[in-house]
């Protein structure tokens, strides 16, 4: 049987499927939409691809993406250098900074200790963490890496780590979200919740 789509955009299909979130129904529609939108989104979302692939970089101190070496953040004169947030992946460190609750550093590690996905030290940007917070300029380290197994376990590495450098270690709260029923939490978040309950 021949296939009704042509190879080029079925080759898009496969490019599209293999993004987060989406199936290959989902890379089907969008291809199509995108076809549909040639003009108005197709051809504009080449030119922003381009630019991307030509500007975006890591930024070379906190592993952050810019289109300069140091990233504006670490370049911010505002923040506070002596507090870093250590987190797991960039899309995080934009988490934590669209909270507007935080003005320190950070250091991106680029992924979490992993022993099934063979994922080691040697893998995540812990070297150059060592080197940041041995310089002595760091008196906090805020640990924010993901509430798994596999962040609690790099959370710990990266405690063990970076206990002889004599920096604070802490870690983000975990528990009851704001405005959260607790009969819709799950019991995991519960039994944290309560273990970290702090004097009111």
């Amino acid at each position: 049987m021949t296939s009704p789509t042509p190879g080029a955009l079925e080759q898009l299909i496969k490019l599209l499927s293999k993004m987060p979130g989406l199936g290959q129904r989902s890379a089907r529609r969008m291809a199509l939409h995108l076809i549909k939108k040639r003009e108005t989104l197709m051809q504009p979302l080449l030119q922003a691809l381009a630019t991307v692939e030509a500007e975006v970089q890591s930024c070379d101190r906190c592993g952050n993406l810019d289109t300069a070496p140091i990233c504006a953040i670490c370049q911010d004169d505002a923040r506070d250098p002596q507090l870093l947030c250590v987190v797991e992946e960039v899309a995080d460190l934009w988490a934590i900074e669209r909270s507007g609750g935080y003005r320190g550093l950070y250091h991106v590690l680029g992924g979490h200790l992993s022993a099934l996905d063979g994922v080691g030290p040697g893998d995540l940007r812990m070297a150059e963490l060592l080197e940041r917070v041995a310089a002595g300029a760091v008196r906090e380290v805020l640990l924010a890496t993901n509430a798994t197994v596999e962040g609690q376990t790099t959370a710990f590495y990266v405690t063990e780590q970076l206990k002889p450098t004599g920096a604070r270690m802490t870690r983000l709260a975990f528990g009851v979200p704001l405005g959260g029923e607790l009969d819709y939490l799950d019991d995991g978040t519960l039994t944290t919740a309560i273990q970290a309950r702090s004097s009111f």
